[in-house]
C-alpha cells in the first residue's frame, strides 16, 4: 500500500448531497485541507428513481450551499444562470424542482470541487496513537485496484442508506423482484410482464405505481397495489414542517432515548407519506383510465401484509401470500414482477467496527452522538469523527431531510474550525416545543 504523508484536516467517507454540502461549503475555507471519497464514477444520487416527472419534496432553496451562504457559487441559482435557464426557471414559478435537475445540479457542483475524489473506495481505517493522534484511512483505486493509504486528524461519514428488502424477498430473481431502487433499471422488463404488483404504501411506491400506471394502457399488464395501512397523504401543513427545524432537533435531542424511540415511531407521516401532488396525480389517471371501461385494471390493496413470496412450480410468475390485517382472511396474489417499496437502512460500513472500543454503541447497536455531530468517543483524543446518517434516533425526524443538512454541516464546520464560521440563530420557527422558562 502506498501511503501518503500529508496530514489532512479532514478526510469523508461517501459524496451523497450531504458531504457534498459540506465539500462545498468548505472549498471557501481555504485553511482546511479536506478530501472526500465516493466509489461511484460520478454523483448519482438514487438512479434507480430518477423519474421523468418526480419532484424534489423540499424548496430548491434546500440545496448545498444557499441556507448557509446564499452568496456562494455552487447555489443552485448560479447553477441555473451558469446553465443560462433563469427565465424559463422564473417562468416555471415553482418552489419543488425536479428530481433529474436536482441530481444534474449536485453533479454540476461536484465536478467543480477538486476535494471530491470519485471512483475510490474506503475499504479500512485505523486510529493512530502517535504524537499527534491521527486516522489511516485505506483507499482502493477502483480502476487501477491500487490501494493507497491517507493520514487525517479527523473524519465525517456520508455512508448514507441501503436499500432494505425483507428476507421473504431475497434470493429471487433480480430481474423480477426488485427494490425501487432499481425501478428504472427494470422497467424495461415491467413493459414486457402480464401482471405487476408494488409492495409498500410511501413516497416511492406511490411514484412507482404512477410511472406504471401512465404506461399501462400502452403495454396490458394488470397493475396491484399492496399496503399494509392505505394511501396516507404526507404531512405538508407549514407548522407541521417546522418539525424539520434545527429548533426541533435541540428540542429531540435532549429527551430521553426511550421517549425519543416513542416518538419517532409516531412520525411517520412526516417523512413516510405520499406528497399531495402524486396522490392526485394517481387518482386522476385511474379516473381517466375509467372513462368508457367497465373497470380500471389496477387494484390498490389496502390493509394487508405480505406474509410470503414463492416462485410458481408449473409456470412462470409468483405466488404472494397475503393476510388482511383487520379480518386476518389469507388470500394469494399472481404477479410476474414484484416491486418492493419497502424502505432503506443506514449503511455503517464495517470498518468502523474494526475501531473496536474506539466509539460507543447504545443498546440497541446505534451510534451514540454528541448533539454536534460527533461521534462519542470511549478515549479522551483531539481526533474527531463527524456523521451524516445513521443518526434519526439521537437527532429525529429530520436527518435525512435536505433542508437541514446544510444546517448540521454549519455545526460541524464551526466545531471542526473552533471558530464561528457561520451564525447559528437561536429561534428558526415560531412554535416552542419545550416547556416555557417560568
Amino acid at each position: 500500500m502506498n501511503e501518503t504523508k500529508e496530514m489532512y484536516d479532514l478526510i469523508g467517507v461517501g459524496v451523497g448531497p450531504f458531504n457534498l454540502s459540506l465539500a462545498a461549503l468548505l472549498d471557501e475555507q481555504t485553511e482546511v485541507d479536506a478530501l472526500f471519497f465516493e466509489q461511484k464514477q460520478q454523483f448519482d444520487w438514487h438512479p434507480g428513481m430518477l423519474i421523468e416527472g418526480t419532484r424534489l419534496q423540499v424548496p430548491f432553496l434546500a440545496d448545498l450551499v444557499t441556507m448557509a451562504d446564499p452568496k456562494s457559487p455552487y447555489s443552485f441559482l448560479n447553477y441555473i444562470n451558469e446553465n443560462e435557464r433563469m427565465y424559463q426557471f422564473y417562468f416555471l414559478q415553482r418552489l419543488e424542482i425536479p428530481r433529474r435537475e436536482y441530481n444534474d445540479y449536485c453533479q454540476w457542483v461536484s465536478n467543480q470541487l477538486a476535494s471530491c475524489v470519485f471512483g475510490h473506495r474506503v475499504t479500512n481505517l485505523r486510529y493512530i496513537e502517535d504524537n499527534e493522534p491521527y486516522f489511516e484511512v485505506e483507499v482502493l483505486d477502483i480502476a487501477s485496484e491500487e490501494t493507497k493509504g491517507f493520514r487525517t486528524k479527523h473524519l465525517v461519514l456520508g455512508s448514507g442508506s441501503v436499500p432494505a428488502m425483507p428476507k421473504s424477498f431475497q434470493g429471487l430473481p433480480e430481474e423480477d423482484v426488485f427494490h425501487t431502487a432499481d425501478f428504472l433499471k427494470h422497467q424495461e422488463r415491467c413493459r414486457q410482464s402480464e401482471a405487476i404488483s408494488v409492495i409498500g404504501s410511501g413516497q416511492s411506491a406511490a411514484e412507482t405505481f404512477r410511472e406504471l400506471l401512465k404506461e399501462q394502457q400502452d403495454h396490458g399488464y394488470r397493475l396491484n397495489w399492496i399496503t399494509r395501512s392505505g394511501f396516507a397523504s404526507m404531512e405538508e401543513s407549514k407548522l407541521s414542517l417546522e418539525h424539520f427545524s434545527p429548533d426541533y432537533v435541540n428540542y429531540f435531542y435532549q429527551l430521553p432515548q426511550h421517549k425519543k424511540d416513542e416518538i419517532f415511531t409516531d412520525q411517520d407521516l412526516f417523512y413516510k407519506g405520499i406528497s399531495n401532488h402524486t396522490v392526485t396525480d394517481i387518482y386522476n389517471l385511474l379516473y381517466e383510465h375509467s372513462i368508457g371501461q367497465d373497470r380500471v385494471d389496477a387494484g390498490l390493496q389496502v390493509l394487508t401484509e405480505v406474509k410470503n413470496i414463492e416462485s410458481k412450480s408449473n409456470a412462470p410468475g409468483y405466488t404472494i401470500t397475503c393476510q388482511h390485517k383487520q379480518t386476518g382472511e389469507t388470500f394469494e396474489m399472481q404477479s410476474d414482477v414484484v416491486i418492493t417499496a419497502t424502505g432503506y437502512r443506514p449503511y455503517v460500513p464495517d470498518f468502523i467496527h474494526q475501531l473496536g472500543s474506539f466509539v460507543e454503541w447504545d443498546e440497541e447497536g446505534r451510534y451514540k452522538v454528541e448533539p454536534d455531530y460527533r461521534l462519542v468517543k470511549t478515549a479522551e483524543t483531539p481526533s474527531e469523527i463527524y456523521v451524516h446518517s445513521g443518526i434519526s434516533h439521537t437527532h429525529g425526524v429530520g436527518s435525512t431531510n435536505l433542508g437541514l443538512a446544510v444546517h448540521r454541516n454549519k455545526v460541524i464546520i464551526n466545531h471542526l474550525m473552533n471558530r464561528d464560521v457561520y451564525k447559528i440563530p437561536d429561534q428558526n420557527i415560531f412554535q416552542q416545543f419545550d416547556a416555557p422558562n417560568t
